[in-house]
C-alpha cells in the first residue's frame, strides 16, 4: 500500500469566515429557490386539480391520490426548508451586523 507515485495529502483548510454580505447573498438565492419551489408547487396542485381520475377501481384512486399528495408535500417541504434557511441566513446577517456595530473600536 505505499506507492512512490502517489501524491501526499495536504490539510490546507481554508475555512470562509461568515460574514452580513455573505449571509444576505445565501439569504436572498435560499428566498428566491423557496419562491421558485413555491410557485412549482402552486403549478403541481393546479394542474392535479384541473385534471381529475378517469377511473372506477377504488384501488387506483387510492393510490393515485396518495401519489398526488406526495409530490405536492415533497415540493411544499422543499419550499419550505429553502425558506427557513433564508429566515435564517437573513437573521444570523442581521446579529452579525449588529456584532460589528457594537464592537469596540481597536487602535492595532
Amino acid at each position: 500500500m505505499n506507492d512512490q507515485n502517489l501524491t501526499p495529502q495536504t490539510d490546507t483548510k481554508i475555512q470562509a469566515t461568515a460574514s452580513p454580505l455573505r449571509c444576505l447573498t445565501g439569504a436572498v438565492i435560499s428566498g428566491g429557490m423557496g419562491y421558485a419551489m413555491y410557485s412549482l408547487m402552486i403549478a403541481i396542485a393546479t394542474n392535479f386539480a384541473s385534471k381529475p381520475l378517469h377511473s372506477i377501481n377504488p384501488l387506483v384512486i387510492k393510490i393515485s391520490s396518495a401519489v398526488r399528495t406526495l409530490v405536492v408535500g415533497v415540493v411544499a417541504l422543499g419550499s419550505g426548508i429553502f425558506g427557513i434557511v433564508a429566515i435564517g441566513l437573513l437573521a444570523l446577517g442581521v446579529q452579525l451586523l449588529v456584532q460589528q456595530l457594537t464592537k469596540p473600536k481597536s487602535k492595532t
